[in-house]
């Protein structure tokens, strides 16, 4: 098969969406929590270039994580919020430099429930959590009936400000995940239970937001495949999840896994050299027509030719691959190719190299990659200054909606 010795072939075929929306090619930038929002909901400058520069490097599309939808349950201070208040200017300023070259940009909308930034939340989940140094309330019946407008609202915000889709995150550990994982899900009205009840909330976020933007606009969603915790969803659960999906009119399905709960294992830390989720998207693809994506532990353009020419996937998603190379889409796609080196530390204290990659996003933002040096507990404590400052300027921004809680 000429595939197998051609990357380029494999690797530079469009792919074509349900809904009619094309990607230029098979290589994805995966939502990364660049923190680069200015502490208001709003873009920088530097976030501005930072999708600029994937768009240059070649990227099909890429997705923005995390977008809020509402500004009382943030994942981080730096998110970026798609709502009426929005700077509008800089919000197309992004869409509009971040699309150069055909590249797609898509956020990825999220609400992170009961992991909601604690400084500036009230972290509220399925169901009420008390665990050592972890605890969140439980939501109403009226709080989960208010998501799918939630959801379609920030879903209208980006489709106005001409972004090419939207990727709703029900991955990770955050809301949407949480209602499906048995182990934070101990609800026993029609949200819990099977997993078909679990899943209801999900589906009827699909079916407000694609009613809301029309059936010409992309809508994607990133699962997880297990959340690698014992009790959580389990690949079993995650393919009936799968199931469900392939009746709804989602465009694209972004396969992924683990949790940010406390005690969770890292997706690095899974005992696979090469792409972590790669045996349970080969089992997606056997029970849905919708295109997948898959993500997680891509480290060389073998791996990535591979996933495709098998059949595993039908693109694939880059993350920290495509932080230590923004240009990495435009190697792999030329006969020289190129797989990009990644770091190796000393230790790994908790947190650490989620900080590291999070400050080196901050370096490519403002074209210093060259200079950035940084080890793990200057980056750590890098992060979290700048968090506590733009905790400051959300709590005088959306300070007043936690009276609506």
């Amino acid at each position: 098969m000429i595939e197998q010795t051609n990357p380029i072939l494999a690797l530079g075929r469009a792919l074509e969406l349900p809904c009619g929306a094309t990607f230029k090619n098979r290589l994805a930038k995966s939502p990364m929590s660049d923190s680069l929002a200015n502490g208001d909901g709003d873009p920088t400058k530097a976030q501005i270039r930072l999708y600029e520069r994937w768009a240059q490097g070649g990227a099909a599309v890429s997705f923005i994580g995390e977008v809020q939808g509402d500004p009382r349950f943030p994942e981080r201070p730096g998110n970026l919020v798609l709502a009426e208040d929005t700077s509008k200017a800089m919000i197309h300023e992004l869409v509009k430099r971040g699309t150069i070259d055909g590249a797609h940009l898509w956020p990825q909308l999220g609400h992170a429930g009961a992991l909601s930034f604690l400084p500036i939340s009230q972290p509220q989940g399925p169901s009420a959590l008390a665990i050592e140094g972890f605890q969140c309330a439980s939501m109403r019946i009226e709080d989960i009936l208010e998501l799918p407008h939630m959801y379609a609202t920030a879903a209208l915000h980006a489709k106005s400000a001409g972004f090419g889709g939207v990727l709703i995150h029900a991955g990770h550990g955050f809301l949407l995940s949480q209602f499906l994982s048995p182990l934070f899900n101990h609800r026993t009205d029609a949200y819990g239970g099977s997993i078909e009840a679990r899943c209801h909330i999900v589906l009827d976020v699909i079916r407000t937001v694609r009613r809301a933007v029309g059936s010409a606009f992309p809508v994607g969603i990133r699962i997880n495949s297990t959340d690698m915790l014992e009790g959580g969803l389990s690949e079993h659960d995650a393919l009936e999840v799968v199931r469900l999906l392939d009746r709804t009119s989602v465009d694209l399905i972004d396969i992924s896994g683990g949790t940010y709960f406390p005690g969770a294992k890292a997706s690095s830390d899974s005992l696979t050299k090469g792409p972590y989720f790669l045996d349970f998207s080969r089992r997606v693809k056997e029970v849905t027509k919708v295109p997948v994506i898959l993500t997680g532990g891509f480290k060389t353009r073998e791996q990535a030719v591979d996933a495709i020419v098998s059949g595993a996937a039908d693109m694939v998603g880059l993350a920290r691959a495509m932080t230590l190379n923004p240009q990495l889409a435009n190697d792999w796609l030329t006969k020289k190719g190129g797989d990009p080196k990644f770091p190796i530390f000393d230790s790994n204290p908790e947190g650490g190299v989620t900080a590291w990659y999070t400050m080196r996003l901050t370096a490519l933002a403002e074209d210093r990659e060259d200079t950035f040096n940084l080890d793990l507990p200057m980056a750590m404590r890098m992060y979290e200054e700048r968090d506590a400052r733009r905790c400051i300027k959300w709590r005088a921004k959306f300070s007043y909606l936690h009276t609506l809680i």
